[in-house]
């Protein structure tokens, strides 16, 4: 009977193998996957994935839609009401009365 040392030695062994078998059978998937692709003429983008392009919405600023005339503060609209309009509100003035024009 094998000790546990010897068994763990033959998990590590086993692991390793385990992964090479895995980076060749990958490699030749992708590979056979890009001839198809090539041979078909399909595009990433045909398999509704992303196209490298990364989101047209991301890092794009959205114009601010609320300010406040005494401190200049805004707000966009979006999300949670900021603090100073809230005050506003509750004194019984509208939120449309922010409004940049």
């Amino acid at each position: 009977m094998s000790s546990y040392k010897e068994l763990l030695s033959q998990i590590e062994v086993l692991k390793q193998q385990a992964e090479s078998q895995r980076k060749s059978e990958i490699a030749a998937v992708v590979a056979d996957i890009r001839a198809k692709m090539q041979e078909y003429g399909i595009t990433v983008s045909d398999l509704g994935g992303p196209t490298g392009r990364g989101s047209r919405s991301k890092g794009m600023t959205v114009a601010a839609k609320y300010r406040h005339p005494r401190t200049g503060e805004t707000w966009t609209g979006r999300g949670k009401m900021p603090k100073w309009l809230q005050a506003e509100v509750q004194t019984g003035k509208r939120k449309e009365d922010f409004l940049i024009v």
